[in-house]
């Protein structure tokens, strides 16, 4: 279900496996969150980042994006490094961490099994990163991690995705707004050394230089 401001709700029904494997995990693990997550940080941030999907012990189980898994600690650590973030992050979502000019979305708001969206999910779920997209009013500029959260930022924005290659590192003018792609941090990127932390950071700073130019 959606309201008039586009937010999922808690038992949106829009894409009937995530809302199986939903269930299930809802049986298996009563007090986590198991819903549509919604993003974090302030809405009038210059900054949005999107990711992928929630993890299943992350942000599933938190409510947060990035929270509770292997990703959340090299992006929220860069973050805080950059002057994106205050407080201390504990991994949880009452840990008082908070996010400073910076939110944070997914393309995709269920946890879906295998933490592989199907491209109908993607499709059916952007209805929601469109609306966090349009809903902030001093958006400048956007950080993708990974080339699904890049392709399905591309069309939110209404461009095309052809006009505009993912490369980590890369940065993209589009309708007067600054568009970084970054491999993303997850866990098997950072073991394989497909993404480094300085790689991540130096996004990062790009991001920052931009909003100080």
């Amino acid at each position: 279900m959606r309201d008039a401001s586009g937010k999922a709700g808690r038992n949106c029904p829009r894409c009937p496996r995530l809302v199986s494997f939903r269930a299930q995990w809802r049986e298996r693990e009563p007090d986590w969150f198991n819903a549509p997550v919604p993003s974090f940080g302030p809405i009038d941030a210059r900054v949005l980042i999107v990711g992928l999907a929630p993890g299943l012990q992350g942000a599933n189980r938190t409510g947060r994006p990035f929270t509770g898994d292997y990703a959340g600690n090299l992006l929220y650590a860069t973050l805080l490094d950059h002057g994106f973030a205050h407080g201390r992050y504990q991994a949880r979502a009452d840990d008082g961490f908070g996010l400073v000019d910076c939110r944070i979305t997914n393309a995709v708001r269920c946890v879906p099994p295998e933490n592989k969206p199907t491209t109908t999910e993607i499709v059916t779920c952007r209805y929601f990163l469109a609306a966090t997209i349009a809903e902030m009013p001093k958006l400048r500029a956007l950080v993708a991690l990974g080339r699904i959260a890049h392709d399905s930022a591309l069309v939110a924005l209404g461009v095309r995705r052809s006009a505009f290659v993912f490369a980590h590192g890369a940065e993209h003018a589009i309708d007067g707004k600054a568009f970084f792609d970054s491999y993303h941090c997850s866990r098997y990127n950072t073991n394989t050394g497909v993404l480094t932390p300085e790689m991540f950071r130096a996004v990062f700073t790009a991001v920052r230089a931009y909003l100080d130019r």
